[in-house]
């Protein structure tokens, strides 16, 4: 036992060095990420290209718990020599600004007096104001805990949490068929983890998926298309309104799989939830996640699948009970990096195939048919250089099926052509970080299909390239 143990406090070592000497790697003399840099001491190049985009060290990071730390700790010990507490001698907190301009190509109708418009460009300040607390807890336990505050909903409250707990093992076995072959020894790392979290994707290391997916900002002001998948909605769809609970491997720093049950969290409005609530989540919601990465030199290459099957009640004013509404998603994506000295690429994609079996919202007249299907399909390159001036253009789509019901032409800004759900179009984006903790940001979304038509989808004459936006970001971290 204690040589087993031996060898394996051995490996843990080793293990520690090496990701000292891949952080080596990505360091860099800049100053550092508030709330990880402050526990860490380290650069934001070790963790980030731009951020929030991650990089391979920055996913070991998260996967691990968001537990290295380079600050003095508080410890207790009892007699046993147990240890009970490992604390961070200073908090890790950080704070978040953004502040942006949004101008749309044609200014949308005046919301309350028919005939007249709203104001041709709108100024956020803030658009968010975020406090952070993202570090250890305690020994193999740590969070990434975001309260913000949104400036067009004038609202506070939780975003993005994901709290965890990992930790790795070492496992061996023989090689081999004979007893000599089987002397010889194989090692392999396993790292085991749980995660607490309050949106699907949130916990994922990879920024091919909704919670840090691209764009990593937008305007939250423009118009945006009725249609998406329910784990690509954001907070429209699943996301922050649900927890869940789940495990995660990670296997010889390559294979990774996890496995997540989600139900209702809503926050706000009538509690315990009922009819006055809408889109509650009806039992557990399960989630899963599969993947492999590929590293060599500079570059990196994964390739995965996600996925998750949820029942919602529609509520708004319908009680939640009876039938319920059915959503399947399964995702593919890939991403590819390359983090050289002076040039960084990225290049993102993501494919998603919803099935929706509606027996509530068509037994309530809400949808004209029991089953839809919608799909997207987005694809990203990202492009940065020495981590100050870059760019990305991204390309989206959306399809399905046509329900007049679920997608109904109200003759406004917010209605669909026919009942059909297509959008299309893309993003092209500028970036200049002067310091690597302060992006600005000139973000230009051009749009080819909206709310099923390219022109007049509306029925009152406008055209999808009339909510093409123009948006400016200062974004700061501290």
């Amino acid at each position: 036992m204690k040589r087993k143990w031996a060898n394996e406090h051995a490996y843990r070592r080793v293990t520690a060095l090496g990701v000292l000497f891949v952080l080596a790697l990505y360091m860099s003399a800049a100053q550092a990420v508030p709330s990880f840099a402050r526990q860490t001491g380290m650069a934001c190049a070790a963790c980030h290209t731009v951020y929030p985009e991650l990089t391979p060290f920055g996913r070991e990071f998260k996967l691990n718990g968001y537990v290295t730390d380079n600050l003095k700790q508080i410890k207790g010990v009892t007699m046993e020599r147990r240890e009970t507490l490992s604390l961070n001698s200073l908090p890790p907190l950080s704070v978040m600004l953004q502040v942006s301009y949004t101008h749309t190509a044609t200014a949308l109708p005046d919301s309350a007096i028919n005939g007249a418009f709203a104001k041709d460009g709108e100024i956020l300040f803030p658009q968010q104001a975020s406090i952070f607390y993202a570090g250890k807890i305690a020994d193999n336990l740590g969070a990434f805990m975001q309260l913000t505050y949104d400036g067009a909903e004038d609202h506070f409250g939780f975003d993005n949490t994901d709290i965890r707990y990992a930790r790795y093992f070492l496992l061996e076995g023989g090689e081999g068929d004979s007893a000599a072959q089987a002397a010889v020894s194989s090692k392999h790392s396993m790292l085991f983890g749980v995660t607490l979290n309050n949106n699907p994707t949130v916990q994922d290391p990879w920024n091919t998926t909704a919670a840090w997916g691209f764009p990593y900002s937008g305007s939250s002001v423009a118009p945006s298309p009725n249609a998406s998948t329910k784990i690509d909605s954001g907070s429209a769809g699943i996301g922050q309104n649900a927890a869940g609970i789940g495990a995660y491997v990670w296997l010889d720093h390559a294979f990774y799989a996890e496995l997540s049950a989600y139900s209702a969290a809503k926050t706000g409005g009538a509690h315990p939830l009922d009819s006055t609530q809408g889109a509650v989540m009806k039992g557990l919601a399960p989630y899963w996640r599969l993947g492999y990465e590929y590293r060599w030199d500079r570059h990196s290459f994964f390739v995965g699948t996600y996925g998750i099957e949820t029942g919602i009640q529609p509520g708004n004013g319908l009680a939640l009970s009876g039938p319920v509404d059915r959503y399947t998603d399964v995702a593919a994506d890939v991403q590819y990096q390359f983090i050289g000295d002076q040039h960084l690429l990225t290049v993102l994609a993501t494919y998603i195939h919803e099935n929706q079996r509606l027996n509530a919202s068509f037994a309530n007249a809400l949808a004209s048919n029991t089953t839809d299907t919608l799909r997207t399909a987005k694809a990203t390159v990202e492009y940065s250089y020495q981590r100050m001036i870059g760019g990305a253009l991204g390309a989206f789509s959306t399809t399905g099926s046509s329900d007049a019901l679920l997608y109904p032409t109200d003759g406004g800004v917010a209605g669909n052509s026919n009942g059909s759900p297509e959008n299309s179009g893309y993003i092209a984006e500028v970036n200049y970080l002067p310091w690597l903790n302060t992006k600005l940001q000139l973000q230009y979304v051009g749009y080819s299909k909206f709310n099923g038509a390219a022109n007049n989808y509306s029925g009152i004459g406008r055209n999808a390239s009339n909510n093409n936006t123009t948006y400016l970001l200062v974004w700061l971290n501290f």
